[in-house]
């Protein structure tokens, strides 16, 4: 254990280092760490060593987790997070979808803390609509495209029904000249009569 701290101290070889705040232990080989951050009243996730494989977060300060510190731990397989004082929005959102893959025990006993209307209820349990709205989830340039096909796609339907409005209009209207060429009972009104072909 004393050489497990000593080498939390140490700059890994990677270039990563351990947390000032977390502690670091070497799992054996190659199979990563287990950065243990636990109970150290953390407001915020620490810059974690991209060969985390297990982390512990629970009992800290935390109300969220940022989107970008998940998305880096490729090798990541456990993660615990509970007794937190979570706010249950959209931000949380990216967590409750990491965990149902990660650990659906782990998501279990996630409680949320705020805001008022989902207090103490499982995040697991929530809705999409208790989350409020997370249409800002979405990239702009997705939203951006959304837009301009929605546009685009109103623009065809406009296009087709003038066209088809044209097409009807221009069908009587060579009805009309044509019984305006023959009289009412269908003679030929101008000499001579027109010749089939």
């Amino acid at each position: 254990s004393l050489v497990a701290f000593a080498l939390s101290l140490v700059p890994r070889s990677r270039g990563e280092e351990c947390p000032l705040s977390c502690s670091c232990e070497e799992l054996g080989g190659a199979r990563g760490l287990l950065v243990d951050c636990s109970s150290r009243q953390l407001r915020a996730v620490p810059p974690l060593p991209r060969d985390t494989r297990v982390l512990y977060l629970h009992n800290n300060s935390l109300s969220s987790v940022p989107v970008a510190a998940l998305d880096r731990l490729l090798s990541l397989e456990q993660l615990q997070v509970s007794d937190n004082p979570w706010h249950c929005d959209c931000h949380i959102l990216h967590l409750k979808l990491w965990l149902q893959d990660l650990s659906a025990a782990s998501l279990a006993t996630l409680r949320c803390a705020s805001p008022a209307p989902v207090r103490m209820k499982l995040l697991a349990k929530l809705t999409g609509n208790e989350l409020g709205a997370c249409k800002r989830l979405l990239p702009v340039k997705c939203l951006e495209f959304f837009w301009r096909d929605l546009i685009l796609i109103a623009g065809a339907v406009i296009t087709l029904l003038l066209a088809a409005w044209a097409l009807k209009f221009s069908r009587k209207l060579v009805c009309q000249l044509n019984l305006g060429r023959f009289g009412h009972r269908g003679r030929w009104l101008g000499g001579n009569p027109p010749k089939n072909h």
